[in-house]
């Protein structure tokens, strides 16, 4: 679409970056060895023992048994490796937030971006404004040029890289525990008033993880789906309306009286 707008591509024209989501690997047998784990707290069979014997059957009820009672520390013995290309540096630091993980990215400081067409990523609502899109290639485009010229001048990446644009496409590979994923990654990022960038590669790691452990991700997805409330109060999209006995909360109104138990005397009660 931008193409259209600046006259077709060049080579000092930014071009736009298409995500592309990859599962890399994944903890051999996962939902098995958390299996054993669930069982291990419960047995005095050897581990090897309780892993050979736990049956299809018996694996996902164990693991629904924990989910439903919410108490999940055995799935994070299951671990998933992703690799994300085409994903915005302003994305990127979302993700990152996410701290029970581990981060592989692309540095901008060592690689020089100069080599190539310099990549972003437009949203889709600049997309569908003709007016925003020329707005938004257009520093894309400046950004680019001003980078070279910086290199061209003997400015190492690590400091010409501060011209970029935070819309600049980078690339990941990270890893994290099936509780993570589950129980908070895909409960904020699966929920549909996150960022469109974020809430796209949320879909496309939980298509990727239900096809390798549908049973460890079986009920994924924001907290109107999987219990039922939401939290978003005035900003809720209302999904939870059409949720049987779904409703709305604010963490706010639930306070306790004044002078009434404000300081640690309940623990005891």
């Amino acid at each position: 679409m931008w193409e259209k707008v600046f006259g077709g591509k060049n080579e000092e024209m930014a071009k736009e970056a298409i995500q592309r989501v990859y599962l890399l690997g994944s903890t051999t047998d996962g939902e098995q060895i958390v299996g054993a784990a669930i069982r291990r707290c419960y047995s005095n069979a050897p581990a090897i023992e309780l892993m050979q014997k736990i049956t299809a059957q018996k694996r996902r009820e164990l693991i629904e048994m924990v989910q439903g009672v919410g108490h999940t520390s055995t799935t994070e013995h299951a671990t998933f490796n992703f690799a994300v290309e085409g994903l915005s540096r302003a994305a990127a630091q979302q993700l990152t937030r996410h701290r029970v993980a581990s981060y592989s990215m692309k540095s901008q400081r060592y690689y020089d971006s100069s080599k190539d067409e310099i990549e972003v990523v437009i949203p889709e609502t600049v997309k569908r404004n003709p007016e925003a899109l020329e707005i938004f290639m257009s520093q894309a485009n400046g950004s680019e040029e001003a980078y070279r010229r910086l290199r061209n001048l003997g400015i190492r990446p690590e400091d010409a890289r501060g011209i970029l644009l935070m819309n600049g496409e980078t690339a990941l590979v990270f890893s994290m525990n099936a509780r993570e994923l589950g129980d908070t990654f895909f409960r904020e990022r699966l929920c549909k008033r996150t960022q469109g960038e974020m809430r796209n590669l949320a879909i496309s790691m939980a298509m990727l993880v239900r096809q390798d452990s549908p049973n460890l991700f079986r009920n994924i997805g924001p907290t109107c789906k999987t219990s039922g409330i939401c939290w978003e109060g005035e900003k809720s999209c209302g999904l939870y309306k059409v949720i049987d006995g779904g409703e709305l909360r604010v963490r706010e109104k639930h306070k306790f009286r004044p002078g009434i138990r404000n300081d640690l005397n309940f623990v005891d009660e």
